[in-house]
């Protein structure tokens, strides 16, 4: 048994006479609170629905009972649920079959596919090892090499075609011969078809060996394919040492950086699989800024790429360098010849979706006569239908002082347009998801979701049923079944977090502060130690990342695992938040463009701001002790809080941070800062965003940690702030952390030095030495 589960009865016991000064026994108590760890404490938790191909409004999810897992089967029309198979008598069967002990509530397996008309069951163990199991007499064969999914392929709508790329030209596969067809020849090296490329993992992805889905889509008759055709050739190249023994090898790779003249830029194509002939769309190479920093891809659907009903026209987005402007063109298949059907423009950047990563917010509809496009002209993010012959606009669909989040389906034959939305209900929390339906030829939104709680939807293949997972921050996962309309079929489960509560764990506390101008309204979240001591004075720490893609808090959905870090550290003795400060999306458009132009300003002056009014509503807060830490644009806000406000953050932890943006990613920079422009004095626009400028400014206490081998964030952002730091004759403290990627922020070795600093530097006494954290580890599989 994992040792946070055996200490649960000792630990609660403790918990009463907790003092919560950064032990031994604080960090034990701390480390149950960890995302693994917490997680599995919860049972029943939010369904993540994986929908049957095939099996019309039916489900299957694994759930986390108190024994284990299940796999369950649930029909949305009547919300009933049913074991996915027979537990044991698959355990039984597979434990023959492999050799070993299975136990059916802890099958080592998570994802399963139901083949032969739901007659057999699929599913790869953690090593990779492929099993099929048949549901009638329950004879398993295996293990075979064959995955569940080639990751590496796309499968064509009729299901007789499979594309891939070789040497960075296009194939395909017929599926029922197995006879490969070359489409494209003309690729060359940094100049290829449907590679997935740019930030944030290119070196990563090569030392992993990690298989990666070519970016293109099928038209929906399967005679098309549409994809691009990248060239980073002559692109700035950056520099890896990966340490290895007995001599350390470099890896290089294209990176662009604000400024830079040559960026990558992609044609896109329209390739016929019958005639193999491959169509270059008629607009010249356009930059690589439509889908900011990384490429994806959902539901085989390229983000910026959408065919029409038939196949014979494409829709896609034409972006321009720093973000300025969007186009949508239409495309004939046939010919390549595009025609601009709309220009959406700013004055900072252009969004179609305020979800970093989210699928962009607009679809052709009426027989692709007309479109649904998102945008955010009048100040808020919201829907308009726009006539997809002339670009005018026919009417707004949505408006009002809140915000569109996700276009979740077009029910084009009965007129409704299903999206997610914030900040709309009054009473609210204006960062809760709500589910509404407007209609294409105008109506007042209807809201799908009464529950006064942050709703995480999923919809039905036919459309007619949703999964509504609701929660929030303070309360815990409901799932029901609904209808179109919002008429609730059934509840299919609710969370149990009673074993959580057990060990300690206490519920955050969302807050509501002003921001700086003492105007604006700003949502935050508060974690504390399990006991709190009213007599005693406690350090406070600000977990931030300060966007503008994202805030630190996201969606306001209950989730033990995604705040864990900030209840354990909590644990050590330390009041924890988080805040969506001036400058995260979500609200509106001047919200988010607070500090377009000056990265520098990080929103930091809001956390300030919010800690002040903290400390006067919770007298046990120490404002005289003050933290900060995040990792990433945490990283470089963290450490720009202590170097901007020198007198109020006393010590900071900064991992991975982007401290000068002229040293990351262009698509980055040039969006939230702008065009790189030279001034006469012969400094830039971007001087103002550097930390390393700010270095003399130093007078707490900082950690900067960084990983040899990130690949998203270069270490040389992290290198120029050291060297500025010694320059200016500076005690500070660095971690630097050999072969370790951008991801470090999870590590537990990462997490525990960062408890240290705070521990030694906040709180002031000596951490425990060499204590080592622990999470669950995954079983060695079959």
């Amino acid at each position: 048994m994992p040792r946070y589960a055996l200490l649960g009865l000792a630990l609660a016991l403790e918990t009463a006479a907790a003092q919560h000064n950064g032990t031994r026994a604080d960090y034990v108590r701390g480390e149950r609170f960890l995302g693994p760890n917490a997680q599995e404490l919860v049972t029943n938790d939010a369904i993540q629905p994986h929908w049957i191909a095939g099996a019309g409004d039916r489900f299957w999810f694994r759930n986390r009972t108190s024994r284990g897992y299940e796999f369950v089967v649930v029909d949305a029309t009547t919300g009933a649920r049913r074991p996915a198979f027979d537990h044991a008598r698959l355990a039984a069967s597979l434990s023959v079959a492999a050799d070993t002990s299975m136990d059916p509530d802890k099958l080592l397996f998570r994802d399963i596919r139901f083949v032969d008309g739901e007659r057999a069951v699929r599913f790869a163990t953690a090593k990779g090892k492929q099993w099929r199991c048949d549901l009638t007499t329950y004879a398993c064969a295996g293990p075979d090499s064959i995955p569940l999914d080639r990751v590496s392929e796309v499968g064509s709508p009729d299901g007789k075609w499979a594309a891939f790329t070789r040497g960075d030209n296009v194939w395909v596969r017929e599926l029922a011969t197995g006879t490969e067809t070359q489409l494209t020849t003309d690729a060359a090296p940094d100049f290829g078809y449907a590679k997935p490329t740019g930030c944030c993992q290119q070196v990563t992805v090569v030392l992993e060996k990690r298989d990666q889905r070519p970016v293109l889509v099928w038209s929906p008759d399967s005679r098309r394919i549409a994809t691009y055709k990248m060239d980073e050739r002559g692109v700035r190249r950056m520099y890896l040492l990966e340490t290895k023994s007995p001599a350390a090898v470099l890896h290089s790779y294209p990176y662009a950086l604000p400024g830079d003249s040559i960026i990558p830029r992609y044609d896109t194509y329209v390739i016929d699989v019958a005639s193999r002939g491959a169509i270059k769309v008629n607009r010249p190479p356009q930059p690589a800024v439509n889908t900011s920093c990384c490429w994806l891809t959902t539901d085989s659907v390229i983000k910026d790429m959408r065919w029409d009903a038939v196949g014979d026209h494409l829709f896609m987005t034409y972006g321009a360098r720093g973000y300025h402007q969007l186009d949508l063109l239409e495309v004939d298949a046939a010919t390549g010849a595009a025609r601009t059907v709309l220009q959406e423009k700013s004055k900072t950047f252009v969004e179609t979706n305020l979800a970093s990563g989210g699928i962009p917010n607009w679809r052709p509809v009426h027989h692709d006569r007309d479109v649904v496009w998102f945008s955010e002209r009048d100040g808020w993010a919201h829907l308009y239908l726009v006539n997809g012959q002339t670009g005018a606009i026919e009417r707004q669909l949505t408006r009002g002082p809140w915000t569109v989040g996700d276009v979740l389906r077009i029910d084009d034959a009965a007129g409704w347009v299903y999206f997610t939305g914030r900040g709309r209900e009054d009473g609210r929390d204006p960062y809760f998801r709500n589910l509404y339906r407007v209609r294409l030829e105008g109506s007042s939104p209807e809201l799908l979701t009464p529950e006064n709680a942050d709703h995480d939807v999923s919809v039905s293949p036919s459309g007619k049923f949703f999964l509504d997972n609701y929660s929030r921050l303070d309360a815990l996962p409901v799932s029901v079944m609904r209808r179109a309309d919002g008429s609730l079929v059934r509840e299919v489960q609710r969370a149990n977090a009673s074993r959580l509560f057990d060990v300690g764990w206490r519920m955050p506390i969302p807050f509501t502060v002003k921001a700086r101008d003492g105007v604006t309204d700003l949502y935050g979240v508060m974690f504390r130690p399990s006991t709190v001591d009213p007599t005693r004075k406690y350090p406070i720490i600000d977990n931030i990342y300060p966007g503008p893609q994202v805030g630190p808090i996201g969606n306001r959905a209950f989730a033990s695992s995604v705040h864990s870090t900030n209840a354990g550290l909590a644990e050590l003795g330390f009041f924890v938040i988080e805040l969506d400060a001036m400058g995260t999306p979500f609200r509106s458009k001047a919200f988010h463009d607070s500090y377009y132009g000056n990265m520098g300003d990080n929103g930091i002056a809001d956390h300030v701001s919010a800690i002040k009014q903290l400390a006067a509503r919770f007298p046990e807060i120490d404002v005289t002790r003050v933290g900060i830490y995040g990792h990433s644009g945490g990283g470089f806000s963290s450490t720009d809080a202590i170097l901007r406000f020198p007198d109020f953050f006393t010590v900071a932890v900064s991992g991975a941070g982007n401290h000068d943006n002229r040293s990351y990613d262009y698509t980055w920079g040039e969006k939230y800062q702008g065009l790189l422009t030279r001034k006469a004095d012969s400094t830039d626009n971007f001087d103002s965003q550097a930390n390393w400028r700010l270095a003399s400014n130093l007078k707490g206490k900082l950690l900067l940690m960084y990983g040899t081998m990130d690949d998203n964030v270069s270490p040389v952002n992290t290198q120029l702030l050291i060297n500025a730091l010694v320059k200016a004759n500076k005690e500070f403290d660095s971690l630097e952390l050999p072969n370790r990627n951008h991801g470090f922020a999870a590590d537990p070795y990462a997490i525990r030095r960062t408890w240290d600093y705070f521990v030694a530097h906040l709180l002031r006494v000596e951490p425990p030495h060499d204590f080592a954290l622990h999470v669950p580890s995954t079983a060695a599989a079959p």
